[in-house]
């Protein structure tokens, strides 16, 4: 049965056709593409590569990128809605769109030369050309500013030394976007290459999280990278987090779909799973937790929808992206939680889905930003006083 989506407020009223119907199309796409497959390559702990031409043709990897390079000129809200229904089949899709769209081609497009967005742009959006962003390293992930990741300008190219971890789409992307610091202290943005002489991608096997979503360790000895391939415009570790806050803005979209998932199982269930000679869905506890679902959900769908107007408005702060990320993902992993215990021994089973939400969100919740460094975040902007020191 396909899914009908999560409405209790009636939010559909506070959209746009364009945004609704690109809602539908994407949502339509994860019932018949992502659904009948994603749990065995949970399973194997393999990304869906089969997926990619398909994401290209309906425009999943430049939904935010505009036409005149290939992509879909899509407003924040449409291309929140797209990480919903992604993240609504698997959080290691949504990582991959959210990876390719906000984290290589985003930063290309606002901080490269006309060449290098000519280049790299339409080979991105077709699918042609996977990326994937280097920031966070073995001893620096909450502080980026420590990096380790040197680049010496030693006349006529510079010189990469470094290693990045954690890094989504790591083995299997076509380009990295490394960021290291130069001679002088300053963070700056290189484009390295798959093959590039010294470039090591490293799969990272093993995990409970994530498994449908390619994580790697990028090793860099010596890597030599001319000046066609820095990124001019971004310098300095702000530019770095510009980026995160692009991610971070469809995380919390993402973590809308994973929620509903959870809750849209566990209510279908509640209401076919007899014990005691009536659906579990009439008693009380089953109905407490139901409604703490449906609530959270759609504070969550507010707290988004609000973000994208204010993006579209140029008035969407880093802080308030801050917000939407903590509070939304929290609450997914909650209802993930909550479903898994109502479907009780069920929940762990791959058919019902709830339990691969709920590893996937361990993770969501983490990375880019935990959840404890929004919440000071947070707190430092409402106080005026940091907490990190």
């Amino acid at each position: 049965m396909d899914f009908e989506g999560v409405d209790f407020l009636n939010l559909d009223d506070a959209m746009t056709l364009e945004e609704r119907m690109v809602r539908g199309e994407v949502r339509r796409w994860v019932d018949k593409e992502v659904l009948p497959i994603i749990a065995q390559h949970f399973e194997a702990g393999t990304f869906p590569m089969d997926l990619l031409p398909k994401m290209a043709d309906i425009n999943l990897l430049g939904a935010n990128i505009d036409v005149f390079y290939g992509g879909a000129g899509l407003n924040s809200v449409a291309y929140g809605l797209i990480n919903q229904e992604m993240e609504r089949g698997d959080s290691g899709l949504r990582s991959f769109v959210s990876v390719q769209s906000a984290l290589v081609m985003w930063p290309i497009s606002e901080y490269g030369s006309d060449a290098q967005k000519a280049y790299w742009l339409p080979r991105m959006v077709s699918g042609e050309t996977i990326g994937c962003f280097g920031l966070t390293e073995p001893d620096f992930g909450s502080n980026p500013k420590g990096m380790l990741s040197h680049a010496h300008w030693n006349g006529t190219d510079y010189i990469l030394n470094g290693t990045k971890m954690w890094i989504t789409n790591g083995t299997i992307s076509d380009v990295a976007l490394i960021w290291a610091k130069e001679d002088e202290g300053i963070i700056s943005a290189f484009l390295v290459e798959q093959g590039n002489p010294g470039f090591m991608q490293n799969k990272i096997k093993d995990k409970f999280s994530l498994r449908a979503s390619d994580t790697g360790e990028l090793v860099l000895a010596d890597v030599r990278v001319p000046v066609t391939h820095v990124l001019a415009k971004a310098k300095g570790l702000k530019a770095a987090l510009h980026c995160l806050d692009q991610a971070r803005y469809g995380i919390a979209w993402g973590a809308i779909g994973a929620a509903m998932a959870c809750y849209d199982t566990a209510l279908n269930y509640a209401k076919q799973r007899i014990q005691f000679d009536r659906p579990i869905a009439g008693y009380q506890l089953i109905q407490e937790k139901l409604v703490y679902m449906v609530t959270e959900i759609s504070k969550m769908q507010l707290l988004a929808l609000q973000m994208g107007r204010l993006k579209d408005q140029g008035k969407l702060t880093s802080v308030q992206i801050s917000m939407g990320k903590q509070n939304n993902v929290y609450h997914a992993l909650q209802i993930a939680r909550l479903a898994r215990d109502i479907l009780g021994a069920n929940g762990i089973m791959y058919e019902h889905q709830v339990a691969r939400h709920l590893c996937n969100l361990e993770s969501v919740y983490t990375y880019e930003g935990t959840h404890d460094i929004h919440t000071l975040i947070i707190g430092e902007k409402i106080t005026g006083l940091s907490a990190f020191t």
